[in-house]
Order: structure tokens, then C-alpha cells, then sequence
């Protein structure tokens, strides 16, 4: 059959919500990491922050890096748990580790903020050649600036646009 079918259980694709959201609970109690950041999202966006960061750290156990980068968000803002820091740069630092682009991008600007401009331009340049639009923001106005060198900044627009390409559709 042509009809289209779901990645996780081949299964057709589900055509209701009920549906959608009964094999979305099926894949959180089997522990489906990408299942439990998704609710974790959801969860969010209804405002429930405590839920979205029960759901969020159940994944980041199972090795999802969105989800270490969400609770980075959540210690940040102290939305569903208490303010701390120190929680936020764990998890800001696992997701960027584990080559999350976002995560790589923000440990970048922490450490120019915290004048380690070599360290930045490091994170900043492995944040771009990941496809992060951002950074390479960042990486001009370094150049501009003198903090890293014209060859360092076209390996990285290089790098960003070979990420980039990858992405798309042939």
C-alpha cells in the first residue's frame, strides 16, 4: 500500500487527534525520548511547567539533547522549577556536547560575555558549521573586530553553508 506510514510503528498514519495521541502516549510509556520531549513541548505551551519538566528531564535521562537544552531553558527562567544556574550550564553544556546548535550557539555567547573570546569564537564556529543561522552573525562581528582571523571565518561560512545544503531537498 502507498498509504503513508508512521516511522516509529509503520502503522498508517494516524488521522485524528485521538488517534495521534493515543500512539504518542504508547511511545511515552515505552520510553521514546522524542515522544517524551514532544509532551514535554505540549505541556509547555499549555503552561504547565512543572509537567513539561518532568516530561523534558525523563528525556534528557534517555539522551535526548533537545530536551537537556529545554531544561536549560527552564532552570534559566525558573518556569516549573527553581532558578539555578548551575543546573542551566549542566544541561546547556550536555545538549551542546551532545550537538545541539542552539545549545553550542548560547555556550558561545556566555563565554564572550564572560570575555573568553577564543572560547566563543570556538563555539560560535562549531554552531555554525552545524547550520546555526546565528552564529554566524556572531562570527562577522568577531571578524570585524579582530577576534578571529578572515581564513577562520570563511572555513566556518563554508562549513555553515555545507550544513546548511545537507538539509535540503535534492
Amino acid at each position: 500500500s502507498l498509504e503513508p506510514k508512521c516511522p516509529f510503528c509503520r502503522q498508517p498514519v494516524p488521522k485524528t487527534k485521538k488517534e495521534l495521541d493515543k500512539r504518542r502516549m504508547k511511545r511515552i510509556e515505552a520510553n521514546d525520548p522524542v515522544a517524551l520531549c514532544q509532551k514535554g513541548f505540549e505541556q509547555y505551551r499549555k503552561g504547565d511547567y512543572c509537567s513539561a519538566f518532568n516530561y523534558h528531564s525523563r528525556a534528557a535521562e534517555l539522551g535526548d539533547m533537545e530536551a537537556h537544552y529545554q531544561l536549560a531553558i527552564l532552570y534559566h527562567f525558573g518556569e516549573g522549577v527553581e532558578k539555578d544556574e548551575k543546573k542551566r550550564l549542566y544541561h546547556l553544556e550536555e545538549a551542546a556536547i551532545g550537538g545541539h546548535p542552539g545549545a553550542r550557539h548560547k555556550f558561545g555567547c556566555l563565554e564572550g560575555m564572560n570575555g573568553r573570546t577564543e572560547r566563543a569564537a570556538k563555539h560560535l564556529i562549531i554552531a555554525a558549521s552545524m547550520g546555526h543561522d546565528g552564529s554566524i552573525k556572531f562570527l562577522l562581528d568577531s571578524c570585524r573586530s579582530g577576534g578571529i582571523s578572515k581564513d577562520d571565518l570563511a572555513a566556518a561560512l563554508r562549513a555553515h553553508k555545507a550544513a546548511v545544503d545537507a538539509t535540503k531537498s535534492p
